[in-house]
Parts: C-alpha cells; structure tokens; sequence
C-alpha cells in the first residue's frame, strides 16, 4: 500500500480487530435461557473475521485467527481443540482470494459473500467433526446454527463497522 494511502493508527487500535474477535468468541459460548438454543449458537466469531479480513486484513493476521479459533475450542470444551482454528483460517484465506469482490460493494453483495463463506464453513465444519466420530451427524443443528448465523451477520456488521470508524478512522 502505498505510503500516502495508509492509514496512521496508534497501537490500542491495531488491537481492535484481534479483541473484537476474542470477544466475540466469548459472546459465541455465553449460555442463554432459551430452551435449546445455547447448543446452537450464531457463530460470532466467522463473522468477524469475515468483517475484518473484507475491510482490514492487515490488521487481523493469521497468527490472530489461529489463536481466537483456539480460544474458541477451548471455550466450547470440544474434543477437537484447533477445528475451529482450521475453519477459521480456511475461511480468512478463502475471503482474501475474493476479497476484491467485496470492497466498496453494497452491503447486500457483502451479506451474499457472507451467506456463501458460512455454508461453506459449517458444511466443513460438519463433515470434519462427523470424521472424527466416525459417522455421520445430523445436519440440522449445523444447519439451524448457519442460518442463525446468516441472519445476525448485519447486526454484527453494524457494530464492527462502527468500531472500525471509530478506532481506525485516519486522524
């Protein structure tokens, strides 16, 4: 990028992205009262990293994605520590090959990509774990969490996208 064109942000901001993330995973494992619903959570966590790969991927690196995928497994007290970290990753790398396809792009063009990422990556997701048990699962709670997830994205969206003007805005 050139010189001219970057934007000059202090360091608590490069953090934004890395601790929206976090925090998000942590909002992915917070029970709530609903009968059934703290099993299938909207995935938070792909949701941010899709945000911040589309808008500031320098400032979400791999090595960040890795450890909120970690911190996810590890939080959900999944068998498989570092699944989550695999689709997630997957999905960074995915979203920087199509990256272009989205910037300065009306939101419902962006909110298709998303649709499209969160099929991909719970199917994966799906298939992986069902390996790992050695049958297949039952493919409606990963269905009900993707659609979950589809429909709370523009929520989600809004809110980084205010923090993204807020912390990493040029001064």
């Amino acid at each position: 990028m050139p010189i001219a064109l970057r934007r000059e942000i202090g360091y608590p901001g490069r953090l934004v992205p890395f601790l929206t993330a976090m925090l998000f995973a942590f909002v992915s494992v917070v029970p709530l009262n609903l009968p059934g619903f703290a099993v299938v959570m909207p995935a938070f966590t792909l949701m941010a990293v899709f945000h911040w790969t589309v808008y500031r991927p320098d400032l979400l690196p791999l090595s960040a994605v890795f450890v909120v995928g970690l911190l996810l497994d590890l939080l959900n007290g999944t068998p498989y520590v570092g699944l989550s970290a695999l689709v997630l990753l997957l999905a960074r790398a995915t979203v920087m090959g199509q990256r272009k396809l989205f910037i300065n792009r009306a939101f419902p063009i962006v909110w298709l990509g998303f649709l499209v990422l969160a099929v991909g990556a719970f199917v994966l997701f799906w298939a992986l774990v069902s390996v790992m048990h050695g049958a297949m699962l039952d493919l409606r709670p990963f269905i009900f969490q993707a659609v979950l997830t589809v429909a709370f994205y523009p929520v989600a969206s809004y809110a980084l996208a205010r923090l993204q003007r807020a912390f990493l805005a040029k001064d």
